[in-house]
């Protein structure tokens, strides 16, 4: 067995011993970019990336071909044009053990990709090099974050408690990873560990960041199985039957068995469907426990599924107790044959690793509740997710294949949220390829459904989308007139994305009008905004950064930009944006790096963005 490794300092080993490495780092770093590429490239391109200052750049790259060929001795491998990395089934690389089914693998993982290789000679590589080494990184941390939460899920918190560790070694700066430590120490009864790792991560954000950690981090601490709060909402049952029925809650049912636990469950989705959250919440718990109390799996399961929903979509910052719920309702509704549950489950976890840009993960759940889903509905849900999935990391082709279909499907069978939110996932899409004239009528749709609807929880993002089509027309105060009502509604709403989106655009209105001041403290409140929560949309942070950073350029202003350059270009390699990736190289090379904008169009080849295009011509 010949086994590559290129995470850590890069090696080869056949049977477990080592054997002669390639000479040269260029040979590792060709290794490492065929291994990694989407797709084969041709000779040409990785003569010019790797070997354009060689006298001979197509001889300097077959000569390194025969290097790797003979250090692999797989001498069938690496032929063609473009070139395929046609290795053999005895080869083991451990870049793709990271979708494996081996999770242990994931602790014996140690050091960044292809650690000590550095090209200065080739700076269109080491801006691809950087790029994967963050998002491999990330790619690790999410799956350690996975097995985590799968572990705390099955009841095995102390099994958990490696791999939290392991990803909050990786990001201390995630509140996510944090939390996930603390309730796995929590519920492994170490409350003691637990309570010093809450402090220290409230230390390390404070430091580091300037903020504090959500209420969501203490009460992990708190926690002694995976549905605590589930648990403790037991008592809630005996002392509902002092509650006056007049209160508007759900106390007035039957107060055990079957009939009481679907009752709480539904009266739980309908008040959280009202706006009301808590009471919801609570009805939601007590259905779970007493769900579980009369040993009815599926309705468990269903209860469960319902409750983590509403603490990802309801509640923010509570996406990492939400996910353990979905994971339990996951196994639950396994057991009990419950396939539309399962369903669920999975599209909620792949919703929550979207927002998270862990793309692997959120692929994975996607994915396999795309293979289970049988009606419109799941289908028309689940291709929304998958619209907005790939989206975010700019494969516009797949996005507009998922969100029509979803759009479609929604339709069929009167789905008329599903629609209007899939409608305006793909307005954005055009939006930001500068296709203004089909995301002004995908907008009129959302807005018409959304106002039959009633639907005031989501009416801001449409708004905010048609508020920066008008800017971007010149259409001053119909823009200013959609982004105030969508501030204050956000406001109203408490939700950060919404409030972010709408502060960023309050700034770029300012900005048009002159008004620097105010649009750079507009710009400023809506970083504040959207990050304010541990569970943060991602690729709404980035929008915001973007903006910021242009806006700050355009007013010469290149000290302020350097430091938001650096942290989107880091954010969207991590997350896998590439459009982002490339847009951060197109500030660098406004602030004068003369290797940024080759840079960018290395990155830049596969987004079909014409926008992009345009501005990477123009630059």
């Amino acid at each position: 067995m010949l086994a590559i490794r290129l995470l850590g300092p890069p090696a080869i080993e056949r049977d477990g011993r080592p054997v002669r490495s390639p000479r040269g780092r260029k040979a590792w770093a060709l290794l490492g970019y065929l291994l990694l590429a989407e797709r084969p490239p041709s000779r040409k391109r990785l003569a010019e990336l790797l070997f354009g200052q060689a006298d001979d750049p197509l001889g300097a790259l077959r000569w390194t071909l025969a290097e790797l060929r003979r250090a692999l001795g797989e001498r069938g491998a690496f032929g063609g044009d473009p070139l395929i990395a046609s290795l053999g089934d005895d080869v083991a690389v451990d870049i793709r053990a990271l979708a494996g089914d081996d999770p242990e693998a994931l602790l014996r993982i140690d050091g960044e990709l292809l650690e000590g290789v550095q090209l200065e000679s080739s700076p269109e590589f080491e801006s691809w090099l950087s790029m994967e080494r963050h998002r491999l990184s990330a790619t690790v941390e999410a799956r350690l974050h996975q097995v985590a939460i799968a572990l705390l899920a099955s009841g095995r918190p102390a099994e958990a408690i490696p791999y939290a560790s392991r990803a909050v070694a990786r990001n201390p700066l995630d509140e996510g990873n944090h939390e996930l430590l603390v309730r796995s120490l929590a519920m492994a009864g170490d409350r003691a560990a637990a309570r010093r790792q809450a402090a220290i991560c409230e230390d390390i954000l404070r430091r580091e960041l300037g903020v504090a950690p959500s209420p969501a981090l203490s009460e992990s601490a708190l926690s002694e199985s995976a549905l605590s709060e589930s648990a403790l909402s037991e008592s809630a049952l005996s002392e509902s039957a002092d509650a006056d029925p007049r209160a508007g809650t759900a106390t007035a049912l039957p107060l055990s068995g079957r009939v009481a636990a679907a009752g709480q469950l539904d009266a739980g989705r309908a008040a959280i469907g009202a706006g009301a959250v808590d009471s919801g919440l609570e009805c939601l718990r007590v259905a779970v426990a007493e769900a579980a109390r009369c040993g009815d799996l599926a309705l468990q399961a269903r209860a469960l599924a319902a409750l983590g929903g509403a603490l990802v979509h309801s509640l923010r910052g509570r996406d990492e107790e939400g996910a353990v719920v979905l994971h339990e309702a996951m196994l639950l509704a396994t057991e009990a044959g419950e396939r539309g549950t399962v369903v669920t489950a999975q599209r909620e976890l792949g919703f929550i690793e979207v927002q998270a840009g862990r793309r692997d993960t959120a692929g994975a759940w996607l994915a396999g509740a795309h293979a289970l889903a049988e009606t419109d509905e799941e289908l028309a849900a689940i291709l929304g997710v998958r619209g907005m999935d790939a989206s975010d990391i700019g494969d516009y082709a797949s996005a507009f294949a998922h969100l029509h279909e979803s759009i479609e499907r929604a339709a069929r069978c009167g789905d008329h949220r599903q629609r209007a939110w899939s409608l305006s996932i793909l307005a954005r899409a055009h939006l930001l390829r500068d296709e203004h004239a089909q995301a002004a009528v995908a907008l009129a749709d959302t807005l018409d459904v959304v106002r039959r609807e009633r639907w005031m929880a989501f009416l801001p993002l449409p708004q905010t989308f048609q508020a920066e089509i008008d800017l971007r027309a010149g259409k001053t105060d119909l823009a200013s007139e959609a982004l105030e009502s969508a501030w204050v509604l956000a406001c109203r709403l408490g939700d950060p994305c919404w409030e972010g989106l709408a502060a960023r655009g309050l700034g770029l209105l300012h900005s048009v009008r002159g008004d620097h001041g105010t649009a750079a403290a507009w710009l400023t409140e809506a970083a504040a905004r959207c990050t304010r929560v541990p569970d943060r949309y991602q690729w709404v942070h980035a929008y915001v950064m973007d903006a910021a950073i242009a806006t700050a350029l355009d007013r010469d202003q290149g000290d302020k930009a350097v430091p938001m350059v650096a942290s989107l270009a880091e954010l969207a390699a991590r997350c896998g944006m590439r459009e982002f990736v490339v847009r951060a190289h197109l500030h660098r090379h406004r602030l004068g790096d003369p290797a940024a904008l080759p840079s960018a169009r290395l990155l830049a080849a596969d987004i079909d963005n014409p926008a992009l295009i345009r501005r990477l011509s123009s630059a």
